[in-house]
């Protein structure tokens, strides 16, 4: 995939030719989405620091797996609700900026 915009697209023409429009709602997608990062967030559980920064290669595989189900439900879920990710990212780093200056 090139960009976000084809995932969206890719995503939305997805859901539609298996009918999930019904249950995409952004309710249901917010549920589903932490779903995922409760199964993300089951490879780091009990590790340490140390460990967490040294996946071994199925892990390793597993982990992306899950980033990528967080990553297509939350696109899913800002097309459903007509937010442009890269445009709220903008404005959420601009924020961050004033919120934790860098210090002098």
């Amino acid at each position: 995939m090139k960009d976000l915009e084809e995932l969206r697209t890719r995503m939305r023409q997805f859901a539609a030719e298996r009918d999930w429009e019904q249950v995409h709602s952004p309710k249901n997608l917010v549920m589903a989405m932490s779903v995922e990062m409760a199964e993300l967030l089951e490879h780091f559980q009990w590790l340490t620091e140390d460990a967490s920064q040294q996946l071994d290669d199925q892990t390793l595989a597993a982990v992306a797996d899950e980033i990528a189900d967080v990553q297509i439900y939350l696109v899913r879920l800002a097309d459903r609700l007509g937010i442009d990710i890269l445009e709220a990212t903008e404005r959420k780093f601009h924020k961050n900026a004033q919120k934790y200056p860098v210090d002098s």
